[in-house]
């Protein structure tokens, strides 16, 4: 099996010699930039490697890769637009390089190509390949809608977020994984047992994400830590709390709502969030989500050493503060 560093290489490489049309040019510019950007190449790598749990070709996987690759960055673009972002991994975004019409067609047009990649695969898995895949994208725009609503919700319920999360950020992991199952000739039940794994290791990868916006190291994390805590989101650690605060510090807690003093206002929460163990309590969540993870990964029926590199990737992802 190749490595993980050997897949993101055969991806960079499939994504550099993948040749857009070149008028208008303001339709297919921002698709070469926003792909060309760069990033980790998570979902294609999962996709990959996935396939290779059962046919040692990982070249046959690659058109499938390319899919829910440019199926994750078209949502980026809307995502962004959306959120009006000013950057992306450090630069301009596509609305605001080209505008947003410009990126909105843009983005639809990276749809197309998704399925363009897909309608390269061998005849036999097409019809199971573009139903994963088309399953999974209806998933990520349901789960998006969601997290738009939420933002005018003060009574959202964790069960709710965790629903959320899923479908926003997970069924992406679960759905590339299935398809590189798929793509690799797994059985039915092994594919479905590999989308559960991507799917509750999504979640806890997310839950983790809300743990390290409040106590993560800025420079590991990658982010701006108290981001959430600024813009009111409701992540696992805001809905837990409320839950738990008594009256005095739900006081205390609605107070810092409208508070423009951001540090303060990231000090006051976090200090709530100590003084209940919230922290504690969304670890045990994310590791509930892991167990469920692994305990669907054992149950893929090959042998252990080819899932070697799957773990490993894995608990790389979950090691980002180190």
């Amino acid at each position: 099996m190749h490595t993980i560093f050997e897949l993101q290489q055969l991806i960079e490489k499939a994504i550099n010699k993948v040749e857009y049309p070149t008028h208008p040019s303001k339709l297919y510019e921002p698709i070469s930039y926003i792909m060309r950007l760069g990033g980790k190449r998570i979902r294609p790598v999962l996709l990959l490697l996935s396939s290779e749990l059962f046919n040692n070709d990982a070249t046959k996987a690659i058109e499938a890769a390319l899919a829910i690759e440019t199926f994750h960055n078209f949502t980026l673009i809307h995502d962004d637009i959306m959120d009006n972002a000013p950057l992306r991994r450090g630069q301009d975004t596509v609305h605001i390089k080209w505008g947003v019409n410009n990126a909105i067609l843009s983005g639809d047009v990276m749809m197309v190509e998704a399925n363009k990649h897909l309608t390269n695969l061998d005849a036999s898995i097409l019809k199971n390949a573009l139903h994963c895949f088309n399953s999974t994208a209806q998933g990520v725009c349901e789960g998006q809608q969601l997290d738009m609503e939420f933002e005018q919700r003060t009574d959202v319920s964790i069960m709710e977020y965790i629903n959320m999360i899923r479908l926003k950020t997970a069924v992406l992991v679960g759905g590339a994984m299935k398809l590189g199952a798929i793509v690799g000739g797994a059985s039915e039940e092994d594919a479905n047992h590999l989308y559960d794994f991507g799917e509750n290791f999504g979640i806890a990868f997310q839950l983790q994400d809300d743990i390290l916006d409040v106590y993560g190291d800025p420079v590991k994390f990658g982010k701006q830590v108290g981001g959430d805590i600024i813009s009111n989101k409701q992540t696992f650690l805001l809905l837990r709390l409320k839950e738990l605060v008594q009256e005095n510090d739900l006081t205390l807690l609605e107070a810092q709502y409208s508070n423009t003093d951001y540090l303060t206002k990231i000090e006051s929460i976090t200090s709530l969030y100590n003084k209940y163990k919230i922290r504690e309590l969304a670890v045990t969540e994310m590791k509930r989500s892991l167990d469920i993870a692994f305990t669907a990964l054992e149950k893929v029926s090959i042998e252990a050493a080819k899932k070697n590199e799957l773990i490993l990737l894995a608990e790389s992802l979950l090691d980002r503060e180190n």
